[in-house]
């Protein structure tokens, strides 16, 4: 018997053809992401905003001092019966004055959100000052827009000579003065020259854009009343053109409530104290009251 004896290389070379390699396959999965929206951007608008509620809700509650806290919890939490009821509140009191309380839980007065502050001290001799000084600054500008009609109307400027504007203690004075070739009225009359009522009716048209109400004084010279009429002096045509002169002023659309006071003054007030018998002293006077002498036109004589 024959017996096939292999070499240990021989065996190793059979067992190397037996094996296999082994190949591991790895299957790598790539998922491919959907389309980019802007969702988190809402999500981190609402966060930010909820994050700036929260730190100012703390800031409140950090300024608010621990009685006023305790208050605005007593406040919320008032029963729904109540609420909807219209009940009394937790914070009313017990009298009849409202308020007066410190704290709500205490049931002395009524919430309080806003603090209430000492009334200031007021000043009345200067507040009564800036009155006087913005009444005072209105009449300027009354004056400056009677000088500008004046100077803007072709009608007017040939009498600016005769027309005078000042102040005095009773508020603006407007004078319309007669010259001797250019009297405002008839020789003994209160018949007015149709110049004269042109001028009266300008100056009732700006007269009525403020609200300070009037007086007219009627002035004559001092030469004694010659006319016809008996018991009749300068007293009676004083008032006489006074009057006149009222109603061109309404005609020109003035309102006729603004007028408190007519008066006839004769020649005890002359503009000319050194010549009583000057033409200048036959005039018609017309004051914007201040509201001192507006008062004091306003007292009944008892």
């Amino acid at each position: 018997m024959v017996m096939l004896v292999r070499s240990p290389a021989g065996l190793r070379k059979k067992r190397e053809k037996k094996k296999k390699p082994i190949v591991v396959k790895r299957v790598s999965t790539v998922q491919r992401r959907g389309r980019a929206t802007g969702s988190w951007k809402i999500a981190y608008a609402d966060f930010v905003t909820a994050l700036m509620a929260f730190f100012l809700l703390m800031w409140l509650v950090g300024t608010n001092s621990s009685e006023r806290l305790r208050d605005i919890s007593s406040y919320f939490k008032m029963p729904l019966a109540v609420a909807l009821t219209g009940g009394p509140t937790p914070g009313d009191a017990s009298s009849v004055i409202e308020g007066g309380g410190r704290s709500l839980t205490a049931g002395e007065g009524k919430l309080r959100l806003n603090p209430v502050l000492p009334p200031k001290a007021v000043d009345v001799a200067n507040a009564g000052e800036m009155v006087r000084q913005e009444e005072l600054e209105k009449l300027r500008r009354l004056k400056r827009r009677l000088e500008d009609v004046v100077d803007l109307t072709p009608q007017m400027q040939k009498f600016r000579d005769q027309l005078l504007i000042d102040f005095t203690s009773e508020g603006l004075r407007i004078q319309i003065v007669d010259k001797q070739s250019r009297p405002m009225f008839d020789l003994g009359s209160a018949s007015l020259e149709p110049y004269a009522e042109d001028i009266l009716k300008q100056i009732g048209r700006v007269l009525n854009e403020v609200p300070n109400h009037l007086s007219i004084a009627g002035h004559t010279d001092a030469r004694p009343y010659q006319g016809v009429q008996a018991n009749y002096s300068n007293w009676e045509l004083s008032i006489d053109r006074a009057n006149a002169s009222r109603r061109e002023l309404i005609s020109g659309g003035m309102d006729p409530a603004k007028i408190d006071r007519v008066v006839g003054l004769s020649s005890s007030v002359p503009l000319d104290d050194k010549n009583p018998f000057n033409a200048n002293n036959r005039r018609i006077s017309i004051i914007v009251m201040n509201a001192v002498a507006q008062n004091a036109a306003a007292v009944t004589p008892q």
